[in-house]
């Protein structure tokens, strides 16, 4: 009986080994297909922050020619106070900081595009996603202490969770709310 006990216990342990040794075996397979799962993953992540980048500089576009538009077009109106040139200054300084926030976050976004599309190692592009993020701060300043209205903020929101969501797969900082 104790034999007989003794050689359940064999088996019941090479079992458990047989087991484990299936499953890592399993698992390293199941890596191959997260690491192409995951380029994929990151692929989609990088375009839909360079498509936000693109909305929000268009949105910036077609706000300054509306207000170009709407500027011109007061002519027959009665015109309320003008901005005295002190405020206009201040105005121009603002928007030539947003967009050369936006212009170095769509630079950095590109050349994140064009190394990740270079590289079998996705996570080599790393630098890249770091330096994006970065301008990303800047924007995410800029908005922070000026009030743009809620399209401008809407938009910022969906890009920032966009490079938020780029960086966590790079495991970098995220932006700030």
């Amino acid at each position: 009986m104790a034999t007989r006990t003794r050689t359940v216990t064999i088996l019941v342990a090479l079992g458990c080994c047989l087991g484990c040794a299936m499953r890592s075996n399993s698992g390293k397979l199941d890596d191959s297909k997260t690491a192409g799962t995951a380029a994929a993953r990151v692929a989609d992540l990088i375009v839909k922050v360079e498509n936000g980048v693109d909305e929000f500089r268009n949105y910036l576009d077609k706000r300054g020619e509306n207000a170009k538009d709407a500027a011109n077009s007061t002519a027959g109106k009665r015109q309320k106070r003008s901005a005295t040139s002190a405020q206009k200054d201040k105005a121009e300084a603002r928007k030539d900081e947003l967009d050369d926030a936006l212009g170095s976050l769509n630079r950095s976004t590109n050349r994140l595009r064009r190394k990740f599309d270079a590289t079998d190692a996705w996570i080599e592009t790393k630098s890249e996603v770091e330096n994006m993020m970065e301008d990303g701060r800047k924007i995410n300043q800029v908005i922070a202490k000026g009030s743009y209205g809620t399209e401008p903020a809407r938009l910022w929101n969906v890009l920032r969770t966009g490079m938020n969501d780029l960086a966590r797969a790079y495991n970098v900082p995220p932006l700030a709310r």
